[in-house]
């Protein structure tokens, strides 16, 4: 028997609890054997972030008692969004769009498509238009969540074959949109899907390309988010070609990350005339601040100036509807009810009390609809 051996066996049996006497705690870190020497308090990094947001500045956070002081707060937090999101493109070129298939499915015409967001940047989308209804539609750009990508939202299984469920988290939504008789401009986010790197396509569809696309956009002095949020202008800006799509009567709906997309794209294009918040509305301090997120929901110093109701609070007085999952782990409730009162406050400045909406239901981080998506039809007046 070689010392190696040896030395395994000693380590071995140092591991087994002699007869009669406790088993060792479990190492759990070098302050074991600490206790009553140090504050454990003083070395849990998130319980520090939290008392640094104590004094986050929130510059422009909602304080207008007026109509007018709240037209030009919106106006000072939309131009620095705009700057803390890394600016957008000063032009728009063209589109380059072509149209890839179109199938027919029992309640909605599909079509497959695609255009250029940025010179070299493209963008997959399907359009869902229903046959319960006559043209022009008014036309709902859905944007799905972590997952698989837009795949998960229109009816497409991890397999590219057509399926009836309506499963996962997401529940495809954008074939619910067309349901409730509004056409739906349903986009791959990038960093998804299709719109993923050669190495990240390897891992599977379940993967996302957030890292490093993210943080390649925060060393650019860019974001994620502004580069979605981009993506859903052009989007609109595609919707203005198509004669069967009304461009005056244009909504956005997002679950989770794309419940993101939605708040931030509605916030900063006044073409979105109504939006629906799934699995987002929450604030910033207890859901990314507090809780482990994609890198994908960050904005570098943005509570410096404002928290997330006051994001949504530029959107006023256009129709939101936010909803919430009770059980929701990574955008707590109770936070997610504290932000939609302060929201509700800036529409009720705006003397617009009556256009914002709200459900709370039993579940975890999901789409539900039930009242979300009549209030998008209503508000956009499909029938």
């Amino acid at each position: 028997m070689t010392r190696r051996d040896l030395a395994r066996l000693a380590a071995g049996a140092a591991m087994v609890p002699q007869a009669g006497l406790p088993a060792a705690a479990k190492y759990s870190g070098a302050l074991d054997d600490s206790d009553g020497k140090v504050d454990p308090k003083n070395f849990d990094p998130v319980l520090f972030s939290r008392s640094l947001y104590e004094s986050a500045p929130l510059r422009l956070t909602f304080r207008a008692q007026n109509r007018k002081q709240a037209e030009a707060w919106q106006k000072k937090l939309h131009l620095k969004l705009v700057e803390l999101l890394g600016a957008f493109p000063a032009s728009s070129p063209s589109l380059n769009s072509q149209t890839l298939e179109v199938r027919e499915f029992p309640g909605y015409r599909r079509e497959k498509f695609v255009f250029e967001s940025s010179p070299g940047l493209g963008v997959l989308g399907y359009l869902l238009t229903p046959l319960n209804a006559k043209p022009p539609y008014a036309a709902v750009v859905s944007v799905p969540g972590h997952g698989r990508g837009v795949d998960d939202i229109v009816g497409i299984d991890d397999q590219g074959h057509d399926s009836i469920n309506k499963d996962g988290y997401q529940h495809d939504f954008a074939i619910q949109v067309a349901e409730h008789g509004m056409a739906t401009i349903a986009i791959e986010p990038i960093a998804f899907g299709c719109r993923r790197d050669a190495t990240t396509r390897k891992k599977g569809l379940g993967t996302s390309a957030c890292q490093p696309v993210a943080g390649a956009a925060l060393l650019l002095g860019q974001t994620m988010i502004g580069w979605r949020v981009h993506d859903v202008m052009r989007a609109i800006d595609w919707i203005e070609t198509r004669p069967e799509l009304d461009s005056k009567r244009v909504g956005c709906v997002g679950i989770s990350g794309g419940g993101t997309c939605t708040l931030f794209s509605a916030a900063l294009d006044p073409r979105i005339k109504a939006a629906f918040v799934s699995g987002y509305l929450n604030t910033f301090r207890d859901c990314i601040f507090s809780l482990s997120h994609c890198i994908d929901n960050y904005v570098p110093g943005i509570l410096n100036w404002a928290e997330m109701y006051d994001i949504a609070g530029l959107i006023a007085p256009r129709p939101l509807f936010a909803e919430s999952g009770e059980r929701d782990p990574i955008f707590p409730i109770a936070a997610s009810r504290a932000s939609f009162e302060r929201v509700k406050k800036v529409y009720e400045v705006f003397g617009a009390g009556d256009v914002i909406g709200n459900e709370i239901f039993d579940d975890v981080h999901s789409f539900h609809g039930v009242a979300g998506l009549p209030f998008l039809q209503r508000h956009l007046g499909a029938s």
